[in-house]
């Protein structure tokens, strides 16, 4: 049976010629069993992909070989199959959109996973601790105690900060913040210490480099991740359920889009209630003229593109 391992990176390194780097990729992963989303822009690369052992192997090795990435984080977790639809290289304006500039030197103190354990264990009162994922997000899973930013989208942190600092004294107030691999942590850090927050301490690779050097400990239920797995084991001594059906609040992990195509909202959903709406998110949602059939084949893999509209 192969072995497929799922792989996160990103960096943060000028790039002179991002059209050429892509097409540099397409031609390394052609013949090879991968699939994913590679995006290059003249910042750097963000990557998230999965494929079999020994390509994956190669693939790090030929990343290493490359001076602009040394010293790279990757994040690495394994896999019965590829968990992308398919590959997709390309370039995009910026690895992270925020909607806002930010000066990237102004970046967070990095904190390493056995450091961001003991940060955790101290007085909960001494830091303001910041989940930097969207509301989804944490809803599936999260560390003790972080807020929940009222956030959709990553776009929505911009008013969410300025909010913040009518409500706390930027100046002395300590920032802990987390996302899921390290990516959107670096931008709204940056965005923080722009907006006069001071103190801005970032988990170093992520809940995912945590999961992987410290077990997960003090993270309640599983990890979102934006492939088919849909939600992963992070604490392994303490797994526990924390996500709850959107409509009953039945204790669940089990994640569904909208079937209502003008509405594709990710939400929890026990299975009880996802027939009785007929996979919709809402009663309102049920009566909308566009709807995907609620197939079971195609059920947990919100990321595949799926057309069929019932009549």
């Amino acid at each position: 049976m192969k072995k497929y391992i799922v792989v996160s990176y990103y960096k943060y390194t000028p790039i002179e010629d991002p059209v050429a780097e892509v097409t540099r990729h397409k031609a390394f992963v052609e013949t090879r069993d991968m699939t994913g989303r590679i995006y290059y822009a003249t910042e750097g690369v963000n990557a998230q992909f999965s494929g079999e052992e020994t390509d994956i192997r190669e693939y790090l090795a030929w990343i290493e070989e490359d001076p602009r990435f040394q010293g790279v984080l990757f994040k690495c977790q394994e896999a019965s199959e590829n968990v992308f639809p398919r590959m997709t290289i390309k370039v995009r304006p910026y690895l992270v959109a925020l909607g806002e500039k930010t000066d990237l030197s102004l970046m967070g103190e990095y904190v390493s996973s056995p450091k961001w354990k003991e940060m955790l264990e101290e007085d909960d009162q001494e830091y303001l601790k910041i989940d930097v994922r969207n509301d989804y997000e944490w809803d599936v899973g999260r560390f003790r105690n972080f807020l929940r930013p009222q956030c959709r989208t990553f776009r929505d942190f911009v008013t969410y900060t300025r909010e913040l600092k009518e409500k706390v004294d930027p100046k002395n107030t300590k920032v802990m913040m987390c996302c899921t691999g390290g990516i959107r942590c670096e931008v709204y850090s940056a965005l923080m210490r722009q907006e006069g927050f001071e103190t801005v301490y970032q988990l170093e690779g992520g809940i995912l480099k945590y999961a992987e050097e410290e077990k997960g400990s003090h993270f309640e239920g599983k990890l979102f991740v934006f492939d088919d797995r849909l939600a992963v084991e992070v604490n392994r001594d303490n797994p526990q359920v924390v996500g709850k059906c959107h409509h009953c609040s039945a204790p669940i992990e089990k994640i569904y889009n909208c079937a209502n195509m003008d509405c594709n909202n990710l939400f929890l959903c026990c299975p009880s209630c996802l027939e009785t709406l007929s996979g919709c998110c809402s009663s309102s949602c049920q009566q909308a003229p566009r709807l995907r059939e609620l197939d079971e084949s195609r059920l947990g893999k919100p990321f595949r593109r799926m057309a069929k509209i019932r009549s």
